[in-house]
């Protein structure tokens, strides 16, 4: 503002300011670097995108490469089966040997279908985990007490058969090599609401409440020969095609570690 003395006439006030193109100018370089910066963002995630793309193509590929490999083996030792019968040796060990066999083929068959939306079906939670829980038994260290408390009633989820069943065996597998030999696993199932719970406890070493997140990531492993991808790939399974979640219950070093996972219940669901 300028004061202007006008003599006997009085006084005038000159009030000036920036012009509105001057003001707008002002905020420029502040939209120029909003630009700059949204540029970035998407050629970043444009180059992640196409990078994970490709990273995802070469581990289907090499998925589906593997089970085909499998193939040929895996249908001659169903033929060496037959022959170990007709020989005489024990039908119990035979029976085991062919479940083995046919564990062989399921898991060929997983191989195959990476990349694709897996089936899923209607069953009851307690007769999946029980078939889970039956097979690893009989394949863990007699000095491991594995004890399944199934719910006393039919829970019916929506759900892939042997992609669950993986879940289960890998995370009984986990709790094994937790405990070093020695040990107890319980897993219990439970109705909560509209969800059926499924906790699988051990009494390993326990997990640190920093890793307890950092355990489903990509390539974090705490074992000296592990890839750190079988909880990344149980999380995907259980949240991205069953629509649950997978957590760390609780954890405590040196006295163990309860994983939870919660399935949503089928509405109005029967068995086939």
């Amino acid at each position: 503002m300028i004061e202007i003395d006008m003599g006997e006439a009085g006084k005038q006030w000159l009030y000036y300011e920036d012009s509105k193109v001057l003001r707008s100018l002002g905020f420029y370089p502040y939209v120029q670097l909003l630009v700059l910066l949204a540029f970035v963002l998407i050629v970043y995630y444009a180059v992640s995108s196409t990078k994970r793309a490709e990273q995802n193509k070469v581990w289907v590929g090499l998925s589906k490469e593997t089970a085909h490999q499998l193939g040929t083996p895996i249908s001659s030792l169903m033929a060496w089966m037959e022959l170990l019968e007709e020989s005489g040796v024990s039908p119990e060990t035979v029976a085991e040997m062919n479940k083995d066999v046919k564990r062989l083929s399921t898991i060929a068959s997983r191989f195959s279908k990476i990349g694709s939306r897996p089936s899923m079906e209607i069953y009851d939670i307690n007769e999946i985990v029980s078939h889970a829980s039956d097979y690893m038994s009989s394949r863990i260290s007699r000095r491991i007490r594995l004890t399944l408390m199934p719910w006393h009633e039919p829970l019916i989820v929506t759900l892939s058969p042997p992609l669950t069943e993986w879940v289960m065996e890998n995370l009984i597998k986990n709790a094994v090599d937790a405990m070093e030999g020695s040990g107890k696993i319980d897993i219990a199932i439970r109705p909560e609401k509209t969800k059926a719970i499924i906790e699988i406890s051990d009494t390993g070493k326990g997990i640190a409440r920093k890793n307890q997140k950092a355990i489903f990531n990509p390539g974090f492993t705490t074992k000296s020969r592990g890839w750190g991808l079988g909880l990344t790939l149980t999380k995907r399974i259980i949240e991205e095609y069953h629509g649950g979640l997978i957590y760390v219950k609780k954890s405590e070093i040196g006295v163990g570690t309860t994983f939870a996972i919660e399935l949503p219940m089928a509405e109005n669901g029967s068995l086939k």
